[in-house]
């Protein structure tokens, strides 16, 4: 895979710098540098991400970051299963139980929420940070919706975090999620309450709550360049051909300009004129 020139290793995490020192140098760089390849490309370009990932994993399979990414790189595309053999993998390494949710949801992806539903129960949720329980609470509420149990979803939803005044980098996600639970339940009213506070709080722009308020509201939005585009005109009448024989024109001589009507009257008036003084001049 090519690597930009301006791509030096350098900008990954300090953190994961310390992990590839285990590497010899030569390959401790690639391996950054394809790391760093895939963060740049995770969000809009997922399947190139995933194709970095893989070359990072032949190259250093045995450190805990690079398994970590290729976990998220693969659950970018979709491979559920690739990624929950990933994050295990990384979670063996490292003890540490941070992955837990997306552990679930991937759970969730592959078909199986009652089994997410269970991982939501487990003593390893306790051991998480506040923002992983937050997390933790939004796959265990979408495995509910899975199951089609759907008043339980938003009671799951409920608690501190969401009743909190205070915004927090998962604030606008947990009131997005709130919103669609009431909506799905057939509460419109307080959806679009929350759906409200969730744009509030969505200062990154990672929700389309504007676009579900608008929608609730019965705004339609109307693309400005496309009704700016000119109605379909009728087609123009031929025109009149000018020149009956095209073959006349090419036979002419260049530059010498064909006599029109008026010109051939003046010259007969001409001719007539000379012709009387002519028989004048004969009668004298």
């Amino acid at each position: 895979m090519p690597i930009p020139e301006d791509v030096t290793g350098d900008e990954i995490d300090k953190s994961v710098r310390q992990e590839l020192m285990s590497l010899p140098k030569t390959l401790a760089d690639d391996v950054a540098k394809n790391l760093v390849m895939v963060a740049k490309l995770l969000d809009d370009e997922p399947e190139r991400a995933y194709e970095y990932s893989r070359v990072a994993l032949r190259l250093a399979s045995r450190v805990a970051a690079v398994r970590e990414a290729a976990g998220f790189a693969s659950y970018g595309v979709a491979k559920y299963a690739e990624a929950l053999a990933e994050f295990r993998a990384a979670r063996r390494m490292t003890g540490t139980v941070d992955l837990w949710p997306v552990m679930a949801d991937c759970e969730r992806g592959m078909g199986r929420p009652e089994r997410a539903l269970a991982m939501a129960g487990e003593p390893e949720v306790q051991k998480l940070d506040r923002a992983g329980q937050v997390e933790m609470r939004l796959v265990a509420a979408g495995a509910r919706r899975d199951m089609g149990q759907a008043d339980a979803a938003v009671v799951t939803l409920q608690s501190p975090e969401l009743a909190s005044q205070s915004v927090q980098p998962w604030t606008a996600r947990l009131r997005y999620a709130y919103a669609d639970a009431l909506l799905a339940v057939g509460r419109e009213d307080e959806a679009r309450e929350w759906f409200a506070k969730a744009l509030e709080a969505d200062q990154a722009g990672t929700t389309d709550a504007s676009d579900r308020l608008a929608e609730l509201d019965g705004v339609e939005f109307v693309d400005a360049l496309a009704s700016e585009e000119p109605e379909d005109e009728p087609e123009p009448e031929d025109e009149p051909e000018l020149v009956e024989d095209e073959s006349d024109v090419e036979d002419e001589p260049a530059g010498e300009p064909e006599a029109s009507a008026e010109s051939d009257d003046l010259k007969d008036d001409l001719k007539d004129d000379l012709k009387k003084e002519a028989d004048a001049g004969d009668g004298r």
